[in-house]
Order: structure tokens, then sequence, then C-alpha cells
């Protein structure tokens, strides 16, 4: 938007959007969903903290695990071990999962998306996540899916199977987009904004996640070739 208030009459294809204020963007829509959501709430912040405590954990036991080799000791072998592991990640997620629809059920609905043709828009994203979920763990086994890596249990080659032939860190993505239907399907501006911290706290994990993997099979490689 121009100076005087004015649209431009057109918006060259690459200087057009440095032609933008964006202080004027309108924040209508972000200030309506806070609006909705009580953020000092007891069930929104066990949600908000679930979300975040989840890959922090499993990050940082299945780091130490790598390191020390302590887990694998006291279970007997690395398989047991990761099995244990993948247990603990499971009963997290199962809280994570319980205080998330605790918090939509404690704080109002966005009555704009309470209707029943929005309510199978969000049943369709729920069944696209939960397809990439299910198809990400069957691709990759119990052992790939909940950090076997560390556990010194590696594959031989990369996984390429679906969905991984469709996008990186398709386990993550799919789960973000279960929550994200699963907030649509109950109308719940609560349950979109923890979609989204869901999302910030994946993303952060796939930083860490991705390059010290990549670490480890490089490790391998090295190993296989001094031998």
């Amino acid at each position: 938007m121009l100076a005087g208030g004015a649209l431009p009459s057109h918006l060259d294809c690459c200087g057009g959007l440095s032609n933008l204020d964006y202080s004027k963007v309108d924040s209508s829509a972000m200030t309506l969903l806070l609006g909705y959501v009580k953020l000092a709430d007891s069930t929104f912040a066990a949600a908000a903290l679930c979300i975040a405590f989840n890959p922090l954990f499993w990050n940082v036991v299945a780091r130490w695990e790598h390191k020390t080799r302590v887990l694998s000791r006291v279970c007997g072998s690395p398989y047991t071990a990761c099995y244990c592991l993948g247990a603990v990640i499971l009963l997290l997620n199962f809280i994570r999962s319980h205080c998330f629809t605790e918090a939509m059920r404690s704080q109002p609905k966005l009555e704009g998306l309470d209707c029943l043709s929005v309510y199978y828009a969000g049943l369709a994203v729920l069944g696209i996540g939960f397809l990439f979920v299910i198809s990400s763990f069957l691709a990759l086994g119990f052992i790939g899916t909940f950090l076997g890596d560390y556990f010194g249990i590696l594959k031989e080659e990369k996984v390429t199977s679906f969905p991984f032939n469709v996008m990186d860190n398709p386990m993550y993505w799919g789960s973000t987009a279960c929550y994200l239907g699963w907030s649509i399907m109950h109308a719940s501006p609560t349950g979109l904004l923890l979609t989204a911290v869901v999302a910030v706290s994946y993303m952060i994990a796939m930083l860490y996640e991705g390059p010290f993997t990549e670490e480890i099979y490089q490790q391998k490689q090295k190993a296989a070739k001094n031998k």
C-alpha cells in the first residue's frame, strides 16, 4: 500500500514486494486468535510444556546414550535399551496429546470454524497426518523410529521409500498435521496456537537431529574404510 493509502497500479515480479509496507499488514487474525486463548490457563501451560519437553527429552537422552552407552549396559543390549526409550517416548506423547486435548476443551471455540464442512476438512488433514506417521513408522521400523542410530543400531542404507521420497522428516510433519487436523475438528484457536508450538519444537529438533545423525553415519563409513 502506498503512503497515501492507494494501491499501486501493478507490482513487478522482482521489485514489487519491496514496495509493500509490512508495518501495515493487518494483524486482526492473530489478535482474534489470541483473544480466544487464555495463555495463563493451567491446561494451556501444561500442554505447551509437554510439547516443548518431549523432543528435548529424547534428544538429550539419546545423545547421552550415544556418548556413554549407559542405557545399553543397564538394559543388557542396545536393542532392549532402544525399546525401553521408545516405550517412554510413546508414553510422553500420549500425555502430550491428552494435555493438548484438555487445553482445547477448557477454552472457547472459534464460531467461524464450528461447522460441519470445516470439521470434515480437519478430519482430512488428520487423516493425511496419520498416513505420514504410520507410513514413516512402517518404513523405519520401531528401532529406526525411536533413535536406534544413537544406540549404534545403524541401517545399511538410507530409507528412500514413501513417505521419505515425498518430504524430509515425514514423521514430524505428519504429527504436526495430526494436531492441526484435531484442532480444526474442534474449532479450537487454542489448538491452532499449540499446533504452531508443535511445529516450532519439531523444527528446532530437526536442526539438531539431522546433522548429528549424518555425523553418526559418517563415522560408520570412516570406520568401514579403515578396516
